[in-house]
């Protein structure tokens, strides 16, 4: 009888485990993602912008769109700023979206070897060239450093805390502006700031997105920590920069429908939780833009 009930009890714990288990994946399948972006600042000299764009086309498209259509990127793109000189020198990023650390490496791995199968290819050529008595072109890292002052070239890794995204279909083809607001919150107060900007900032970035007016949006902090000029950044996408008015329009909208007390609170909560004086804004505009849902 003991062990019969012994056996009853195992078993119903063991039914409550693998509840317990199922319930957890099911949450980790419903948590909202939180891609990484590898951000990479260029200061590409005057006049070389073309000579860029054409390594980038050569050198590393193939390999990210491949990365894309096998599930590791999600998307890339070459941004250039309309307000420059917000953080350093820098006139080009190149910069690609993952899911997580693991895909990071993939395309790392990826881009090492394109550069060593370009180089020897470049190596290959070159010994024909001299056989034929002709000056060999310039191999990928001569003509990196005609183009761009390296010394200058800065890393970021980030990471969106909270990101949503719209239902419109992404075209080949398509431009996209993304503006930047860089906050610092105050210490100890990180995670204040993200639970006022989820309450207060958040649902307005879904209204727009779900109806098209931006393409996607996030909340983001820096993933490999290197700079302490900002804490947080939040970001949208759009199509057009005439998106912007209607992104102004929708928050004008919002904090006009509420109360005096109301609007009062909402400054108080990021009153509280950052330090105005330190915030800067950016905003970017593709020369290339690939996602992975794109037709």
């Amino acid at each position: 009888m003991s062990k019969r009930v012994g056996q009853q009890n195992w078993m119903r714990m063991l039914a409550v485990a693998v509840l317990a288990l199922a319930c957890a994946a099911g949450a980790a399948a419903q948590q909202a993602p939180q891609p990484i972006t590898h951000f990479v600042d260029y200061t590409i000299k005057p006049g070389k912008e073309a000579e860029f764009m054409d390594l980038v086309n050569r050198v590393a498209a193939p390999v990210r769109d491949k990365l894309m259509k096998d599930g590791v990127v999600l998307a890339w793109g070459v941004d250039v700023p309309l307000v420059r000189g917000v953080y350093g020198s820098s006139t080009h990023t190149v910069w690609y979206a993952v899911m997580d650390w693991a895909s990071i490496e993939k395309v790392q791995t990826a881009m090492a070897a394109q550069f060593q199968q370009v180089m020897a290819d470049e190596a290959k050529a070159a010994d024909e060239a001299r056989k034929k008595n002709r000056v060999p072109e310039k191999g990928l890292a001569e003509r990196i450093g005609d183009i761009a002052d390296t010394s200058q070239t800065r890393d970021w890794y980030t990471r969106d805390v909270v990101f949503g995204s719209g239902s419109a279909p992404m075209t080949a083809g398509m431009q996209i502006f993304t503006r930047y607001n860089f906050v610092q919150a105050k210490p100890g107060k990180g995670a204040d700031y993200r639970a006022a900007w989820e309450k207060y900032v958040k649902p307005v970035f879904d209204s727009l997105a779900k109806d098209g007016s931006i393409a996607a949006y996030g909340l983001a902090v820096e993933e490999v920590k290197t700079t302490n000029t900002f804490t947080h950044f939040s970001w949208y996408a759009m199509t057009s920069l005439a998106a912007s008015d209607k992104v102004r329009a929708a928050f004008a909208a919002d904090r006009g429908k509420r109360s005096q007390e109301e609007r009062d609170a909402i400054a108080a909560a990021f009153t509280a939780t950052y330090d105005p004086t330190a915030s800067r804004g950016l905003v970017m505009r593709s020369l290339i833009f690939r996602e992975a849902s794109m037709k």
